[in-house]
């Protein structure tokens, strides 16, 4: 569960930057403005995920405590893992953009 919702969020996100590529806007500016129109939707799918897990880290009910520990692990990778689709994966799709830039420069000359 946690890996689809991570992998959805980054999918989507590297998607709205190749659109903007695609307009026609420089890679940074993309960059930037794909993370601004996707950081709502991503927030509110961390959010809403996070918030029907509360209950079961919470230890609400008949037997939870044998739950618990998965909610509680799964809100906190949920957690780790939205920062991480917010920052590192712009950051590793300029450095790789670059890097496919340069050798398609080398290969050409």
């Amino acid at each position: 569960m946690l890996a689809g919702i991570v992998v959805n969020n980054a999918i989507i996100l590297v998607d709205c930057i190749n659109s903007r590529i695609k307009e026609g806007m420089p890679r940074r500016e993309a960059i930037i403005e794909g993370g601004k129109i996707r950081l709502r939707p991503i927030m509110m799918t961390t959010t809403t995920t996070i918030l029907g897990l509360l209950p079961l880290a919470l230890g609400l009910g008949e037997g939870a405590e044998l739950r618990m520990p998965m909610g509680i692990t799964v809100i906190g990778g949920l957690l780790f893992s939205t920062l991480l689709t917010l920052i590192l994966v712009p950051i590793v799709y300029d450095i790789v953009e670059k890097a496919k830039e340069s050798v398609w420069k080398r290969d050409n000359i």
